[in-house]
């Protein structure tokens, strides 16, 4: 994936499950990929698995197996991006255009040995070169790819995002187009929140720091391959018209903002590695065992050390706590630590914004106004422009309103008529 020069003629879209859930769903994609091959661009697109067949099928795999092999479990959930995929070609071909649909591993997707979490290597792009060379549009399944063991990968949950900014990078995509089931980027979920306000621009590491602290808008991969490259991503909504959110380098600011957006992960669980021997490489071998298991750890903390003995504490994606305790307690053995301690009943709260970087107090804004609502702070992660606290999982939506409002992200007041 080189930087060459920029394919102005050429558009990547993806479309998320939500976009594609049903036939009548699918339809409207058809017709909005064929308006932009109607504009004389070149179109790949790359679709999620439709609504939450992804969802359905990992029940059913867990249902027949409850601790299923991460092999097997690629094998099946790839096939919901074939699916959808298929279905899409069709219904273009319906309305007298030509589309041709392909899975990760057709149009060359190479990654790594990693299921269930595998990494781009490269992409070998000639494939679809010849076919939009012959006017075709390219429909790639999202999500997945061949290993160098020529084994199916799957690339994470929201994958498809990695898969679509990949292969615009490869193409050399002036712009990719991530479809969606809301109209951009906002400063909080407008679920949780209803005064959240929609971003016209974002800058890739405030949205690199809103999604790996829990914005489910945008994989976190995928920002850092777009950044890397600097790809200008636009967030839009599959159901509206409407100008969405560009993620870009360094957006157009009137003013700077110290806070752009307020987040809340509640799928983490915290484990505790008790009675630790503190001594120095004991906390490198402890989290270099963990990431050659495949496990990303996100928050961690290590206690004063008293008698020589200490814990350490640390937050993982809730779906690999069977795993990680396990292999914690393997650790455990291996180092003469002590027990193994863990907790779902936690949610991470995190404030974003470059703006910190120059602005002090914001951490102490942070901890005064969740302690005057006694919400009490666990566990604190910092970089420069973000702060994270956990906090206990029923508190978490208390706290993302309390933060939303103290930064003043609500929604901007509408001027009066002159």
């Amino acid at each position: 994936m080189g930087l060459k020069k920029v394919n102005k003629s050429l558009v990547v879209q993806k479309y998320g499950g939500s976009s594609v859930a049903d036939q009548e769903a699918i339809e409207k994609v058809a017709e909005k990929v064929i308006s932009s091959a109607r504009s004389g661009q070149k179109v790949v697109v790359v679709v999620s698995a439709m609504g939450k067949s992804t969802d359905e099928l990992i029940k059913l795999a867990k249902e027949i197996n409850p601790e299923p092999s991460e092999r097997e479990m690629d094998m099946l959930v790839s096939t919901g991006e074939q699916v959808s995929s298929s279905l899409l070609a069709m219904a273009i071909h319906k309305r007298g255009f030509d589309a041709l649909s392909f899975t990760g591993p057709q149009v060359g997707i190479i990654t790594d040995t990693y299921h269930t979490q595998a990494k781009i290597l490269k992409i070998e792009t000639d494939r679809i070169k010849k076919q939009l060379e012959k006017g075709k549009i390219i429909i790639v399944a999202g999500f997945q790819g061949v290993s160098t063991a020529l084994e199916i990968t799957t690339l994470g949950r929201g994958g498809s995002d990695l898969s679509a900014v990949a292969l615009a990078v490869s193409l050399n995509a002036q712009l990719c187009e991530i479809y969606t089931d809301v109209e951009g980027i906002y400063t909080t979920d407008p679920r949780k929140v209803k005064s959240a306000r929609k971003l016209p621009f974002i800058a890739f590491d405030e949205m690199l720091e809103l999604a790996s602290s829990g914005a489910q808008v945008m994989h976190t991969r995928a920002i850092e391959v777009a950044k890397k490259f600097n790809l200008k991503l636009h967030v839009r909504s599959s159901f509206s018209k409407k100008e969405g959110t560009i993620i870009m380098e360094k957006p157009p600011l009137i003013e700077e903002v110290i806070v752009r957006g307020v987040t809340l992960a509640e799928d983490e669980a915290k484990v505790t590695l008790c009675d630790v021997p503190d001594r120095p490489g004991i906390a490198a071998f402890v989290f270099d065992q963990l990431a050659q298991s495949g496990i990303n750890i996100d928050m961690i903390v290590q206690n004063v050390s008293r008698r020589k003995m200490t814990d350490i504490s640390f937050t993982v994606d809730e779906n690999k706590l069977k795993k990680t305790i396990s292999k914690t307690k393997e650790i455990s053995e291996n180092i003469g630590a002590g027990r193994v301690i863990s907790n779902k009943n936690i949610a991470k709260i995190s404030v974003v914004g470059i703006g910190m970087r120059s602005h002090s107090g914001v951490a102490a804004r942070c901890f005064s106004v969740l302690a005057k609502n006694k919400i009490n702070i666990d566990m604190i992660s910092t970089s420069e422009i973000s702060i994270s606290c956990l906090v206990k999982k029923e508190s978490g939506k208390k706290a993302l309103r309390i933060l939303h409002k103290e930064f003043k992200l609500d929604k901007k007041k509408k001027r009066g008529k002159r």
